[in-house]
């Protein structure tokens, strides 16, 4: 071989070596970048992180948090209701009380009587005071607890057990705006405590259908006493979605909206620079053009004046259910029919924002059928998807007041995802299904030091709901 040659082969040895380690330097970067990607799956490991669990209540009795603002404004106690099963589904609570996270004394707000019972309990994010449902006194067999038959009460913690109404009840027409004819559910202050929203079922025309309203406190209503169930409120109370009870197939009518959160601490950005000041996030079942019921995210506008009427009446007629006020403003966000899992699904869960606005948060499977958490825009766009755990969200969530992290349960633990990223790391040990965090709530303290959350605990051969709270890490 001539010089010439040997210098034209160690050249070419050189190039393949050096394309060599690049490709395997290529391959390990791309292996690491797969890694990083798929971090949240390697993030939970068996070891939690450093984060101390402690169990705030004991002994027998119903325990059930609210699936939001169960924390008082200082972070120090935490309300709940006393029903008696596990998630809560019999309606048979009678006591209000709040526990003190560091001492555990337990205070009764609110006991109720003549065979009414009351539950679904949330904090003013400001004041020290509570919201919850009470359902009938003296029930009879045509007004006893259902969907259509509760009402919102509040009490002041240093006025306990005097409740006050929260919204207005007129069953005979012609009906009086601002009150309701029907029961409201879940009463959720908006962060800056001026307005609440709930749920709601009307008694008169199709109850079946439900809807979100708005009570309006320091606006309160008289109405006429023509009815045994009628009664006064200290708020101006309307509805703010619209529901049909027969969706036309691939069209955005609903046939229920539920599950609604407040967008933002301030609202949300919209396209053009300005600012919405309040919107709520909700649910939405609508109905394919194959004729399937699927929920969707939803969000409605709000104006700031809700006691003007629009195209109806805002408390109805005997024909018509409340109608929204003027300026109400309703749209889709997500248009999931032709994923392989289409429609939010998972554990019950609110929608939840971030609080700066600009991620609505919510559940819904993978194409691997795993529940994951995604966020999707209020202008709408694809939705996002946030994590991607081996192991589904197994529980209603909320995010901490910075905005940085989500706390929900996982794998029998509870964990925290970085909003970020999409990383979550669990924060307590792996529990036995019996006893693992339960699904109705995993909830951020105001000054997000920790979680509260429940365990059902089996002990002396008794079992029983009990609060714990574990430290979220700094």
């Amino acid at each position: 071989m001539t010089s010439a040659n040997l210098r034209r082969s160690f050249a070419g040895s050189l190039v393949k070596n050096e394309i060599k380690h690049r490709w395997q330097a290529g391959a390990l970067l791309s292996v690491l970048m797969s890694m990083a990607f798929q971090s949240p799956q390697y993030s939970l490991s068996a070891q939690p992180a450093a984060a101390a669990e402690k169990q705030v209540t004991r002994g027998p009795g119903g325990r059930i948090l609210t699936n939001i603002g169960v924390w008082s404004p200082d972070s120090q106690w935490i309300v709940y209701d006393t029903r008696s099963d596990a998630p809560g589904e019999s309606f048979d609570g009678t006591r209000i009380e709040m526990v003190h996270v560091e001492t555990g004394e337990v205070r009764v707000l609110y006991e109720s009587a003549r065979g009414a019972h009351c539950g679904v309990v949330t904090f003013h994010p400001r004041e020290n005071k509570v919201a919850f449902i009470l359902g009938p006194e003296n029930p009879t067999p045509d007004w006893r607890y259902s969907v259509s038959h509760r009402q919102g009460v509040v009490v002041r913690v240093d006025a306990p057990r005097q409740g006050v109404n929260l919204d207005a009840r007129d069953l005979t027409a012609p009906f009086t705006p601002g009150a309701l004819r029907g029961g409201t559910h879940v009463h959720v202050w908006d962060p800056q405590g001026d307005w609440l929203s709930f749920t709601y079922n009307d008694a008169l025309l199709e109850s079946d259908l439900r809807d979100v309203g708005i009570s309006v406190p320091g606006r309160p209503v008289q109405v006429k006493k023509e009815h045994p169930r009628n009664h006064d409120g200290t708020s101006f109370s309307v509805l703010v979605t619209r529901t049909t009870p027969s969706p036309v197939p691939g069209s955005d009518e609903i046939q229920r909206a539920c599950e609604e959160g407040w967008i933002g601490t301030n609202g949300y950005m919209r396209a053009d620079g300005s600012r919405q000041q309040r919107a709520l996030a909700f649910q939405g079942n609508v109905k394919t053009t194959r004729g399937q019921i699927v929920t969707e995210v939803y969000l409605v506008d709000l104006p700031d004046d809700l006691t003007l009427p629009g195209d109806g009446p805002l408390a109805g007629s005997e024909r018509q259910r409340p109608c929204p006020p003027r300026g109400v403003s309703q749209r889709r966000l997500t248009r999931t029919a032709d994923r392989k899992f289409p429609g939010l699904q998972g554990p019950r869960h609110w929608l939840r924002s971030s609080p700066d606005g600009a991620r609505i948060a919510f559940l819904m499977r993978d194409d691997e059928g795993i529940v994951q958490l995604w966020t999707i825009s209020p202008q709408g766009g694809p939705p996002v998807q946030l994590t991607r755990n081996p192991w589904p969200i197994a529980s209603a969530f909320s995010w901490s007041p910075d905005g940085r992290y989500l706390a929900h349960a996982l794998d029998g633990s509870v964990a925290i995802t970085e909003a970020a990223s999409g990383k979550s790391t669990r924060l307590t040990a792996r529990a036995s299904e019996r006893e693992a965090p339960r699904p109705e709530a995993c909830v951020f303290s105001p000054d997000q030091r920790r979680i509260a959350y429940v365990r059902r605990l089996l002990r002396d051969g008794n079992e029983s709901n009990q609060i714990f709270v574990v430290d979220v890490p700094r």
